[in-house]
């Protein structure tokens, strides 16, 4: 046994304990698919308490979207590990990771864990730093030589003339484009967090709406629907703005494909969303639903899942660093974002999922 500082003798915990303290869900099925116990993550992942889920089919908790994955989870004596899986619960879209067990020795008796993907994907990109500080830092200097290339052409401007000072605008122009894709790079290998604080969810969007609106064609039909509800969640309000602008802004363009072009901004409460977020050490709630929606034609699926790598775009001349700054901004805020596509609809949907600011938030 371990001992604390007073010198008092702290029990090893035994089976159960460490169970209960998984970070992820895990859950006991017998040969019929029936569910037997649920650990707490189990609980809170799947929006019910153990007593209301025992009993229950796996396959009707969790939708698994994949026919031959389904058939073969059904198999009594089946074993896998699945990464990447597009899941639903209580009529949510997820995505996660999935592990079945066989237990030798109790024929038909498997134990299934369910965890975030997201949380794969965030430890690629805690290895992905490094080599993501070397452009920033790269844009860092190059920043220098192009500020001295701006105010040279301003200066040319002034002796010109009118014929000439396109060329001079034109390389004004060209340097800022640069100047603004370097500071996105920047932005990527930012290792620190701004700082979190309660934010008024329905007043960023309607800052960020602003924005983007004053770039818009009349032609397009934005269509709002919010739940006046919601409490504020924990966000940084600078990041917060700058997520949906971008997200806005893609759908926008994306919507202008479409005859009849249409933005859908929704926002709800949620239950069963939870992330594991490694700064904290600790999993959290996921409350609050943000749904950006457009009724274009939708990502290349090869793109599909390298969506949010950084240099990935599905825009013809697109840089790839938008959605990568998305996903690093909404980490930083211990949410997550995803898409899915709704093709029997027509419709493409980008969540954000944020947790709720408390109490000691607001002190």
């Amino acid at each position: 046994m371990n001992e604390q500082g007073s010198g008092v003798p702290i029990p090893q915990p035994g089976p159960g304990e460490q169970i209960a303290g998984l970070s992820f869900a895990m859950l006991l099925i017998s040969a019929d698919m029936g569910i037997k116990e649920v650990n707490p993550a189990g609980e809170v992942l799947l929006g019910a308490s153990a007593p209301r889920l025992v009993g229950k089919n796996l396959l009707d908790v969790v939708q698994v979207e994949q026919p031959r994955l389904a058939e073969e989870l059904s198999k009594p004596d089946s074993q896998f590990v699945a990464r990447g899986l597009d899941l639903a619960i209580n009529d949510q879209q997820w995505r996660g990771n999935m592990t079945v067990s066989a237990i030798a020795a109790f024929p038909g008796w498997r134990v299934v864990t369910l965890s975030d993907a997201s949380q794969s994907d965030l430890m690629e990109e805690l290895e992905r730093l490094p080599a993501l500080r070397g452009p920033a830092v790269l844009a860092h200097e190059i920043k220098n030589p192009l500020a001295a290339i701006r105010g040279a052409a301003q200066l040319l401007e002034r002796k010109v003339s009118k014929a000439e000072a396109s060329l001079t605008e034109l390389v004004v122009s060209e340097v800022d484009r640069i100047v603004q894709l370097l500071d996105r790079m920047q932005r990527l290998g930012r290792e620190q967090a701004e700082p979190l604080a309660p934010v008024n969810l329905h007043q960023s969007i309607h800052q960020a709406l602003a924005t983007v609106k004053l770039t818009s064609e009349d032609v397009l039909s934005w269509k709002e629907e919010f739940d006046p509800s919601l409490p504020p969640v924990l966000a940084s309000e600078g990041a917060l703005v700058q997520v949906l602008v971008n997200l806005l802004a893609n759908a926008r363009d994306a919507a202008m494909s479409h005859a009849e072009p249409q933005v859908q901004i929704h926002t709800r409460f949620v239950s069963g969303l939870v992330t594991n977020v490694i700064r904290l050490g600790r999993p959290v709630r996921l409350a609050v639903e943000i749904r950006i929606s457009d009724n274009g034609q939708g990502i290349d699926p090869a793109l599909h899942d390298h969506i949010f790598e950084p240099f990935v775009s599905s825009k013809p001349n697109g840089q790839g660093l938008g959605l990568a700054l998305v996903q690093k901004l909404v980490r930083d805020m211990h949410g997550r974002v995803s898409h899915e596509r709704d093709e029997k609809g027509g419709w493409t949907h980008f969540r954000i999922h944020l947790p709720i600011a408390n109490a000691k938030d607001t002190a």
